[in-house]
Order: structure tokens, then sequence, then C-alpha cells
């Protein structure tokens, strides 16, 4: 009988660094689900998604090149939605559904071949009512000035757009406080890596022996 994994949630502010942790936690053996890139390829590639997309931000957001690719001006569309909570929530509406259905596919193929824990990495778990469907879910968190700098330096943005989208998202203390494990981004890599073991190894427990 196939037996499905532990699902850990992994999530955090913009610029805390939670795809690090990821990228470290897959190194030590997890499976991860990037639900943000998921998210994003939906946005390019499912036909239903694009005519959503175009008719809540006009078809100017969307271009083609040469080769006929499509692309997207997802800065244009960010610096609606983290202003418009109707239209963020109905851009929500569009993708989350389907980015469930893909993680759903991931669990399974993760039981299928036996594998032992599977990270989402999200950024929105809780404002999303997800945290019902996981087991355990990891918190990375940072100071904020240190979260900006990181976000501008990754050019996500100027550091009015970021500080909007900071503000759009829920306040750190919120998330540590409904975390199973909190991840403290503040040091070095080397501290980061260790807090992450830290927080694998606990993981490890929870998987039941044969």
């Amino acid at each position: 009988m196939e037996r499905l994994p532990l699902l850990v949630g992994v999530t955090g502010g913009i610029g805390s660094g939670k795809s690090t942790v990821c990228a470290i936690l897959a190194e030590l053996g997890c499976e991860l689900f990037e639900a943000d890139r998921v998210a994003r390829d939906l946005q390019l590639e499912d036909p239903e998604v694009v005519r959503g997309i175009e008719e809540l931000f006009g078809s100017g957001v969307y271009s083609r090149d040469g080769s006929g690719r499509l692309s997207i001006d997802r800065k244009s569309i960010a610096s609606v939605v983290f202003s418009d909570s109707i239209k963020l929530a109905a851009l929500n509406s569009l993708i989350h559904p389907k980015v469930r259905e893909a993680f759903i596919r991931e669990v399974r193929r993760c039981a299928h071949q036996g594998k032992q824990i599977l990270c989402k990495e999200a950024a929105i778990i809780f404002e999303s009512g997800l945290e019902g469907e996981l087991d355990r879910i990891i918190v990375v968190a940072a100071n904020n000035g240190l979260r900006l700098e990181r976000a501008v330096a990754r050019g996500l943005g100027s550091r009015e757009e970021i500080q909007k989208r900071m503000k759009a998202q829920w306040p750190q203390e919120k998330l540590i406080e409904r975390a199973h494990y909190v991840i403290f981004n503040d040091g070095t890599i080397d501290e980061l890596r260790s807090q992450t073991k830290q927080v694998y190894q606990s993981l490890l427990t929870l998987i039941p022996r044969e």
C-alpha cells in the first residue's frame, strides 16, 4: 500500500529566503513543489488562465516575440494587484485551484515512488487557507530591512514597489505565530543551513517507521 509523503509547507514574505531554504531541503533529500513557479508557468501556458488574466488586466499585459513566444508583464500586474485587493483575489481564484491540482498530482507521484517528504514552497499558505492540507509548516523570517534590500537586489521592483508588496502580505509576526517551525534568515548561509538541517532532522522523526 502506498504511503503519502509528509507534506511540509515552506512560506515567508518577499525577500525572506524561503527559496534558499527549499534548495537546502532538496539537497537533504526532500522533494520540492514550487507553487509560485507553477503559478507563473500557468500564466503563460494555460489558455484558460491567459484568457482570465486578459479579462482582468487587459490584453496589453501579454506580448509575443518574433518566434511567437508569449511573455507577460508581471511588474504591471503586480503594480495593480498589490493596491487592489479585489483584483488580487480574482487573480488568486483563477490560478490557485490549478496549482492545487498540480500539487495533488505531485503528492501522488511521491507516494507512488516512495518519497518521504514533499515540501511545498508558496508565498501564501495561511492567507489561502491551505494550512489544513499540510502536515507541518515552516516559516522563513528575516529583518524587514534586510528583506527589502534582498528583494531590490534580485530586481523584484523598486524600493517603493517592494514596500507596497510587503504591506499587502501578512506581517511576519502573524506567520510566525502559526508556524510549526521558524527559520530566521538574518545571518550567514552557514547559519541558515544549520537551522534548516535541524528542522529536517525533526521532520524525519515524524515519518512512521516500517
